[in-house]
């Protein structure tokens, strides 16, 4: 693959996360002497895009469609990497994913579709390993902080230990972002799926559908509000937990299980001590609870989809983008009862600003990595772990600290 004409391209350029990520790309180069490419279906928008961005004159533009698979394995036979930010991935990710497979090129999504990538893992990951092919899925916030964050705690108590930690939970301590049309329309597209396919269904209630063959132990009950010894606060289910919870347990799977058969991982949204805490956390669950039960009706989905997510290509603003942030609280206790915990914190919109920086840093470090990671359909923390961790924190601003830090 050294001799390919482009390192990167960043397919979906022109859509609104795509965007973004051209931004970052633009502003940073994509790192020291990388070779990039923006990629779409329309040379027309691509252009107005680089033109917007100040790109040099005859950057190169290529265009290419999701629903022509011949653009796509031309696309993939040019690059060592491909980024994607083409969602919903499940109505129409997998064609550039298979033309990755049989170019053997690596591959980087922002997918927080489980049931598609169980789908994906089910159809390709024999193909991919074949073919020495690094196809990555969800390299944002979901599911980056969270599958690094138990990585790097794991390591932590390790080092003081020797002893990795049987049970690890997460708690959003801090959320302050916007929502797309994109995330809106994967969510959606996701709940038509389930009415129509019993076996999404399963994939989505199932905390190892992403690790056919191996079922580990029960799994920490997402529905109830729920007060935490360890935090200190009351918490409540955490909208992301069914995505990030499942790219966990491939990662120990894919990992070797180092952290034993019976390792157990939840994950919510802290919501304060005291009364005002528990208020809000029931209210929450309430709310959790309602959602599903519009969104689990066609009538329900329709109404939504009218009246009150944004369209695709619509999301926050500049501002609102800079003046996100994020905080995670990842904890577990060792077999004598010492409690280990690490923050993971980062700047801008979780979403958007922080994200469309989060998977070129991936990008960056698989790239580097080349060879040396596995091949496969992998997790972020399967593929390149904690090694994205000095590119995280100089690009998308992004930490991992012990509690004590």
């Amino acid at each position: 693959m050294k001799n390919r004409e482009f390192d990167l391209v960043l397919f979906g350029a022109t859509g609104f996360t795509g965007r973004l990520v051209a931004e970052v790309l633009a502003q940073h180069g994509g790192g020291e002497g990388l070779r990039w490419a923006l990629a779409g279906r329309s040379r027309a928008r691509l252009q107005a895009l680089a033109d917007a961005l100040a790109l040099p004159a005859g950057t190169p533009l290529i265009e290419a469609d999701s629903a022509d698979a011949g653009t796509l394995q031309r696309l993939a036979a040019r690059t060592r990497a491909v980024v994607t930010t083409v969602g919903p991935y499940q109505q129409g990710g997998e064609p550039l994913l298979k033309a990755c497979i049989a170019a053997g090129t690596h591959y980087l999504d922002l997918c927080g579709e489980p049931a598609w990538m169980a789908a994906m893992i089910r159809r390709h990951d024999a193909a991919a390993r074949e073919h020495g092919a690094r196809i990555v899925f969800s390299c944002g916030f979901d599911s980056v902080p969270f599958d690094l964050g138990v990585l790097a705690l794991q390591q932590l108590a390790q080092q003081r230990t020797g002893q990795p930690l049987a049970e690890v939970q997460s708690r959003v301590l801090v959320m302050k972002g916007g929502f797309s049309g994109g995330t809106a329309a994967s969510l959606l597209a996701t709940l038509e799926a389930m009415s129509r396919d019993p076996q999404a269904v399963r994939d989505m209630a199932d905390p190892f559908a992403l690790t056919p063959g191996f079922s580990g132990p029960p799994q920490p009950a997402p529905a109830a509000a729920t007060f935490d010894d360890f935090s200190g606060q009351w918490s409540a289910p955490f909208v992301m937990a069914p995505i990030n919870t499942k790219n966990v347990h491939r990662t120990h799977a894919l990992l070797g299980h180092p952290w034993g058969t019976g390792f157990v991982y939840g994950e919510r949204m802290a919501c304060g001590a005291g009364v005002d805490g528990e208020l809000r956390a029931r209210g929450l669950v309430r709310q959790d609870r309602l959602q599903n039960w519009v969104l689990g009706l066609a009538p329900g989905r329709a109404l939504v989809r009218r009246l009150a997510l944004p369209k695709p290509g619509e999301g926050p603003g500049p501002a609102e983008r800079e003046a996100g942030r994020y905080e995670i609280l990842v904890t577990g206790t060792d077999a004598r009862g010492q409690r280990h915990a690490l923050h993971v914190r980062g700047r801008r919109d979780p979403g958007y600003g922080a994200t469309s920086r989060v998977i070129v840093a991936c990008a960056r470090t698989l790239l580097r990595l080349g060879d040396a990671a596995p091949a496969g359909l992998l997790t972020p923390g399967a593929a390149f772990g904690l090694a994205a961790l000095p590119e995280l924190a100089s690009l998308a601003e992004l930490h991992f600290k012990p509690d004590s830090a």
